[in-house]
């Protein structure tokens, strides 16, 4: 029913709709909080769900990798309780063992110091270097061989489970690669290109890790070697950098045959009078004057390797250009870490900073570059590895010295082989091949390679002289393979101030193959 109550004022229509609006009020205040109950459940339920998600990878995903760091707290407890496991060789001689001092408590004892630059040491007092840091939290049985296991020990009343660690490296090439050294400061790495095990990593002066490991004496024995100006802790294999001379020129061979950049059959119209009167390269003259006997030859590619021609080189890299010869040192691990066992140094092309293309100053340092002057610096490692991906066909292994992993409670893991890429294509990796084997065995390489020939058996290499400026001796080097056809074994060898690569470090390189194949394998394996 209508009721007419006449005209209202303002007040009256505002108390209406006031009215009203505080019914709207209360009636959404009477609602149900549903709505709101499920918009926090969810945000609560992302909350927790992330939560859970982040201590499961970090407590599953990321368990293994965490608790095997050498600064662990529980590792670093492990230390003075649990009796490591023991390293050996790969024929199985211990290589690091443990024994008790007066308190009953273990400590590291080591076999040979020929070793020490591989294994490191174990002390309570100076911690851990080499392998013995590398793999700590396996020695100490912290982390487990079997995966599944590993995730449960916690629930183990003895969560510790020490592994024995069994090494590619031979104890006698080991020896001999030291022997061969002598007096000198330098380094051998000899490693099976097909797999990547290292057989030998040998660098000189050695020193001796017991000392270091015995509580009696690591003071004493530590601060002896930090004095030593010879810098005996120093892996000369893996951390010392050096001016590669000749031997780089296998680099630019393969930058220049994987890029087309150049071919096998490549020759430069100037080279031979460049051999008499010099390469003038943007005012700076390039001297190469080791094989004046090839007159007016113009060289080809296995002609300027088996002759070492720094000429023919340094036009190969000009016509690379720093990129090209940036790029594919790269690929062989120019320019980042190896990933090895053991910290190494990075090698480099060039230090870069320069704008001419691939950190390249200009063409002057390109091509001092491409036969391994200017501001190339290369680890004996990286050299062996340069060597080895030529000799295994293009492809690049990585190295490793650790095969195999083995405790009471988790049986015996191996570690097997990994490649790291394909850097060049079989092709021309056989061409390179073909280059090397002409530098050691044929007559005018063996003027530059002598006494690295093995009876029996054809051997690719290439020496390097690098060349330091002032009156000291250069780096003597040497790069090869062998059996050249069907390489087994590669080799890299270092002698600081050696002289020129085929005085020290090609023989010591021959005969460090014959020693590997009379002792280690035979040739027909």
């Amino acid at each position: 029913r209508r009721v007419d109550c006449g005209p209202m004022t303002a007040e009256e229509l505002g108390g209406i709709f006031a009215r009203r609006r505080a019914r709207r009020a209360r009636t959404a205040a009477r609602r149900p909080i549903g709505h709101s109950i499920v918009r926090v459940g969810l945000a609560l339920g992302l909350a927790f769900a992330t939560l859970a998600g982040s201590a499961g990878y970090w407590q599953v995903f990321e368990a293994s990798r965490l608790s095997s760091l050498p600064d662990n707290p529980a590792v670093v407890a492990a230390v003075r309780q649990i009796v490591r496991g023991r390293i050996l060789d790969r024929d199985g001689r211990v290589l690091a063992n443990s024994a008790r001092d007066r308190n009953g408590e273990p400590y590291r004892t080591y076999e040979d110091p020929v070793m020490s630059g591989v294994i490191g040491y174990a002390s309570r007092r100076f911690g851990t270097a080499g392998l013995e840091r590398t793999f700590d939290s396996q020695l100490t049985g912290y982390v487990r061989s079997d995966p599944v296991r590993d995730l449960l020990k916690k629930f183990d009343a003895d969560p510790y489970d020490p592994q024995v660690l069994q090494l590619s490296i031979s104890l006698a090439m080991q020896r001999a690669a030291v022997r061969g050294l002598g007096d000198d400061l330098g380094a051998v790495v000899m490693l099976d290109p097909r797999s990547g095990e290292v057989i030998a990593l040998a660098s000189t002066p050695t020193w001796d890790a017991s000392p270091v490991a015995n509580p009696e004496t690591s003071a004493a024995a530590f601060a002896a070697l930090l004095a030593d100006p010879r810098n005996p802790l120093l892996n000369r294999a893996t951390q010392g950098l050096y001016a590669p001379g000749s031997v780089f020129k296998i680099v630019t061979a393969i930058a220049g045959l994987g890029s087309d950049a150049v071919s096998t059959a490549t020759t430069y119209e100037d080279q031979p009078a460049a051999e008499r009167d010099g390469l003038v390269v943007t005012g700076f003259t390039i001297v190469d004057g080791h094989h004046r006997f090839t007159g007016g030859e113009a060289l080809d590619f296995v002609g300027a390797t088996e002759v070492s021609c720094n000429i023919w080189y340094a036009l190969a890299g000009l016509d690379i250009g720093g990129e090209g010869l940036a790029e594919w040192a790269g690929r062989l691990g120019f320019g980042r870490a190896i990933p090895f066992d053991l910290p190494a140094s990075i090698s480099q092309v060039t230090n870069g900073g320069g704008s001419f293309g691939g950190g390249f100053r200009d063409e002057v340092e390109l091509a001092n570059a491409a036969y391994g002057q200017a501001e190339t610096l290369v680890t004996p490692l990286q050299m062996a590895l340069v060597a080895a991906t030529v000799a295994n066909d293009g492809l690049l292994m990585r190295p490793r010295l650790v095969v195999s992993a083995t405790s009471a409670k988790s049986g015996t893991r191996e570690i097997g082989p990994q490649e790291l890429r394909r850097v060049l294509g079989g092709d021309d990796a056989r061409a390179i091949r073909i280059a090397m084997e002409a530098a050691v065995e044929s007559e005018r390489g063996r003027l530059y390679t002598a006494g690295a020939q093995v009876p029996g058996m054809r051997v690719a290499g290439k020496s390097g002289t690098a060349e330091l400026g002032g009156t000291g001796e250069p780096h003597s080097w040497f790069i090869g393979f062998a059996p050249a056809e069907a390489p087994r074994i590669a080799i890299a060898v270092l002698v600081e101030r050696g002289g020129r690569g085929g005085e020290r470090a090609a023989p010591l390189a021959g005969q460090l193959l014959r020693t590997y194949f009379d002792s280690v394998e035979s040739p027909g394996a």
